[in-house]
């Protein structure tokens, strides 16, 4: 009964937010680590990518943990929005008709932008699937299956997909910025004698993150990498 309580409660709401919030920082974190292996050239990189689907071989199967991880990353973002939006129409059927004119007191601009970057995010990331996961046709540009070097190349030789990009990008900072900031408020991890080095590391991921990202298509855009 009080697990049933917790989760209906917005405390239980704002602590699916954060544990879901975990699982997808360590997520882009770890993509954005394995992007930079792109670098070390189409040889390493095409490895890299077939190496996932066989991740802890021979003990598991071919794809195995890979779709075990994609599972949960789907659950974690369902139930990330769906917590987001509940939250949401509860603040808003709370708020007072008289609160015609909001003022910003002291909310910083990652926290207004959250619900408008999230939505921004969850639409790149399925425009990202379709262009280099499924290539799906008119989206993705020359998509050869099993050659993750190639269609890394061929989808940022376009510059409006570098803009889309590097676009979603500053929304994943902002969001990063503020979901860890509040992540460890909401699980009650922060004191006033951590806050300075909680929003610095914050701040260090939310710019260490998109920038990795970033360099790959403005390497391809340059010619470092073709």
């Amino acid at each position: 009964m009080q697990a049933a309580a917790l989760y209906r409660s917005s405390i239980g709401k704002k602590a699916l937010m954060a544990i879901t919030g975990v699982i997808w920082i360590g997520y882009v974190v770890l993509h954005m680590y394995g992007n930079l292996k792109v670098f070390q050239g189409a040889e390493y990189f095409n490895e890299y990518a077939e190496g996932l689907r066989h991740l802890g071989a021979p003990v598991f199967g071919y794809l195995h943990l890979l779709t075990l991880a994609r599972i949960i990353l789907v659950a974690a973002l369902v139930i990330h929005v769906w917590a987001a939006f509940v939250l949401y129409q509860q603040a808003w059927t709370a708020r007072p008709a008289s609160y015609a004119s909001r003022k910003i007191v002291q909310a910083n601009y990652a926290a207004l932008t959250m619900r408008y970057g999230g939505i921004l995010l969850v639409l790149f990331v399925l425009f990202h699937l379709m262009q280099l996961t499924w290539g799906v046709p008119g989206v993705s540009s020359d998509f050869i299956p099993g050659d993750a070097y190639h269609n890394v190349i061929a989808a940022f030789q376009a510059w409006p997909v570098v803009v889309v990009y590097l676009l979603a990008l500053v929304a994943l900072g902002f969001h990063l910025f503020h979901g860890t900031w509040s992540m460890f408020q909401t699980l009650g991890l922060n004191s006033r004698e951590w806050d300075a080095s909680i929003r610095g590391l914050a701040w260090l991921v939310a710019i260490v993150v998109p920038v990795g990202f970033a360099v790959v298509p403005v390497a391809v855009q340059f010619g470092i990498l073709q």
